[in-house]
């Protein structure tokens, strides 16, 4: 999902359509807040600092440091400055992300005060816990955009199967405090956008899409490499993030009703990335007989992405349906669409919005069904074509970045309409009756 969920390399996004939003008022100051992922490994994240950099803007980035990339404290990076502090992933349960969560926010306002005022703090989500840095700096006469990668509580239901209990309200509490400090939202689909307006209390006016999508100028497809399917007619493959939600265990089941109920053994399959549960997925994989059958690569760069996604016959989306899942659109969905490649899916609400026919949709957490689908493209190579086709169309059309860019920046000229530029040299200069 969104959540963000891409792996590899990020690069320069092209010119942003339309009249710049800022860059026709020179001086405008932006601080991008990321907690969960290091910058520009942050795909869609890095979009948005390139197409703020190309308006005009002033884009400064705080976020951790990667483990073997993004190591740096800081960097310069295209023009975008980045600054990156150390964090430890959470581990332990609720005491984890209690010390991971306040280590964060201390790194975060440190290097805050270090970057200065600025116009915009654009905080994005998991935690709902950046409101908290972003209200400090909203007192200081910067604007507020929420963008919201994840709906927190439902992630929490998904996650971790404990109900609506004590940290589920306040997580559900933390949530309402970000939508009440936003001036604007930033939703990644149109579902977003409504929990946005119902559950949030915002005015849909102050609600903005950005839908993430790969940079096609980038990611690409290259000529396929039959060596990659190690002897087998047809390549399978699963590229994203291997968490408790996201449904690794439904493919790798699924794959042993391919080989045992449906006798197929004409296919390899790789899986690409990494998460929580990968050493459990491996494990899985060879208690269900399939180690010889089905590769891990750990997360790579796209270079090599790019050459198992342009040789894969299927690729699988297995998220099972639960509350999150249903709700969010899945970066790999976009990424194989971009490669031209068919996808087998559960049936859910924004799969299928994001998909269309480049999509064949199993019954919600179907394994048996899963497998069938797979089956069926495996035999019918002009059925896989058609789909591929059908995807590549998609993504070149209305869910193409380039919309997405008008969008983020129609939403930052919302954020900032009537506000005097800040000063990065001085206090801020924003009258006080601006200030909310």
């Amino acid at each position: 999902m969104l959540g963000d969920r891409s792996f590899g390399d990020a690069s320069s996004g092209g010119t942003p359509p339309g009249a710049p939003a800022g860059g026709d008022r020179p001086g405008r100051r932006a601080l991008i807040l990321v907690e969960n992922l290091s910058v520009p490994f942050d795909r869609r994240v890095w979009q948005e600092c390139t197409t703020l950099r190309d308006a005009g803007w002033e884009v400064h980035v705080i976020c951790p440091r990667g483990t073997k990339r993004d190591t740096e404290p800081e960097a310069e990076i295209d023009g975008v400055r980045i600054h990156r502090y150390p964090l430890r992933a959470a581990t332990g349960g609720p005491a984890g992300y209690l010390r991971e969560y306040g280590s964060a926010l201390w790194h975060t306002a440190r290097l805050a005060r270090k970057v200065g005022p600025v116009d915009v703090v654009h905080a994005c989500n998991p935690p709902d816990l950046l409101f908290l840095p972003a209200l400090w700096l909203k007192r200081r006469g910067a604007r507020f955009v929420f963008d919201q990668h994840d709906l927190v509580p439902e992630l929490y239901l998904s996650r971790f199967g404990r109900g609506e209990d004590l940290l589920y309200r306040a997580v559900c509490a933390l949530e309402r405090l970000t939508y009440r400090a936003a001036d604007v939202v930033l939703a990644t689909n149109e579902s977003y956008r409504d929990v946005a307006v119902r559950r949030g209390g915002r005015r849909s006016e102050d609600v903005f899409v950005v839908r993430s999508a790969p940079d096609v100028d980038r990611f690409h497809p290259v000529p396929p490499e039959p060596g990659l399917k190690r002897g087998k007619p047809h390549l399978l493959c699963y590229l994203g993030v291997m968490g408790p939600q996201d449904g690794v265990d439904y493919a790798l089941r699924a794959l042993a009703k391919l080989r045992d109920d449906l006798g197929r053994t004409d296919w390899h399959a790789v899986f690409v990335g990494g998460g929580d549960t990968f050493e459990a997925m491996v494990e899985l994989s060879g208690r269900l007989g399939l180690a010889e059958q089905v590769q891990f690569t750990g997360r790579i760069p796209d270079a090599d992405l790019a050459r198992y996604l342009s040789t894969a016959d299927v690729c699988l989306s297995p998220d099972p349906r639960n509350p999150l899942n249903d709700l969010s659109t899945m970066n790999k969905v976009l990424e194989y669409m971009v490669m031209g490649r068919p996808i087998v899916s559960f049936d859910l609400r924004e799969a299928r919005v994001s998909a269309g026919d480049a999509a064949v949709y199993a019954a919600a957490n179907d394994e048996a069904e899963f497998a069938g689908h797979i089956a069926l493209l495996l035999d019918d190579p002009e059925q896989r074509a058609r789909m591929g086709r059908i995807g590549q169309e998609r993504i070149s059309g209305r869910l193409s970045w380039r919309n997405s860019q008008a969008s983020l920046l129609a939403a930052y000229a919302a954020a900032c309409r009537d506000r005097a530029p800040a000063s990065p040299g001085g206090p801020d200069r924003a009258p006080r009756r601006q200030r909310r």
